[in-house]
């Protein structure tokens, strides 16, 4: 008789033992079904992403009369091609008030891409920027001038710079546009591109003589008579980042 109880005793212990296991169990199959997710989301959101850059000309006798340049000059107002690059916070194709590069000095004068292309490759070499962006230049301004950039997680912001031609040392940018939102990549933004002084040059008009800055100036947004309308700013173009 005692036997029998014994084994009765050690038979519901054995059961109580396998009930508290379960709740266990599920409870790690649950944590393990939630983390799946998460898991990929995180590598949903590794780089490399391509985005299409339109660039479209606000720059006309219409919205800028002042002094606009004669459309009948051999030179017509242009743009240069845009240059730039996709990097980190640690580099900046311009800023205002940091002190002109000689490659962004000699884009805005003559909208010539060498040497800024040298010193974008050498900070993609130093990890700072992901790979060079060029476009042709905009001559006719019923079109746009179209690139492609690639960013990723290290490089999520954008710079691009276009000389405005003719003029002294003036170009038209955007500086580091961030492409992420929320941890996320954006399927399209639109930013305008106002007219900057690179601080090379002291011509104060379009087709002023060349006279350079010695010492140079920091660059700084242009907010001479030749990009004001009644008493602001305005955009010398647009630029729209498609991601593809």
């Amino acid at each position: 008789m005692r036997l029998q109880t014994k084994l009765l005793i050690l038979m519901m212990l054995s059961l109580v033992a396998i009930g508290a296991c379960k709740p266990k169990a599920e409870e790690t199959e649950t944590a393990v079904v939630e983390a799946t997710p998460a898991a990929a989301d995180t590598m949903a959101q590794t780089g490399p992403v391509k985005y299409r850059v339109e660039f479209t000309p606000l720059w006309t006798k219409d919205n800028f009369p002042f002094e606009y340049p004669d459309t009948s000059l051999i030179h017509k107002p242009h743009f240069s091609g845009l240059i730039g690059t996709a990097h980190n916070a640690s580099y900046h194709l311009f800023l205002d008030g940091q002190m002109p590069t000689p490659g962004l000095e000699r884009l805005s004068e003559e909208g010539k891409h060498d040497p800024l292309s040298a010193e974008i490759n050498a900070a993609i070499g130093a990890g700072n920027a992901l790979a060079l962006t060029e476009s042709d230049p905009l001559k006719d301004f019923s079109q746009t001038a179209t690139a492609e950039v690639t960013v990723d997680d290290a490089h999520p912001m954008v710079s691009l710079v276009a000389m405005i031609a003719p003029s002294p040392d003036w170009f038209a940018g955007v500086s580091d546009v961030n492409l992420r939102d929320n941890g996320s990549w954006v399927d399209s933004k639109t930013v305008d591109a106002t007219a900057w002084d690179s601080g090379g040059d002291d011509g104060t008009t379009y087709l002023a003589d060349d006279k350079d800055n010695d010492p140079k100036k920091p660059t700084s947004m242009n907010k001479g008579r030749h990009f004001m309308k009644d008493g602001q700013t305005m955009p010398v173009g647009r630029i729209t980042f498609t991601r593809l």
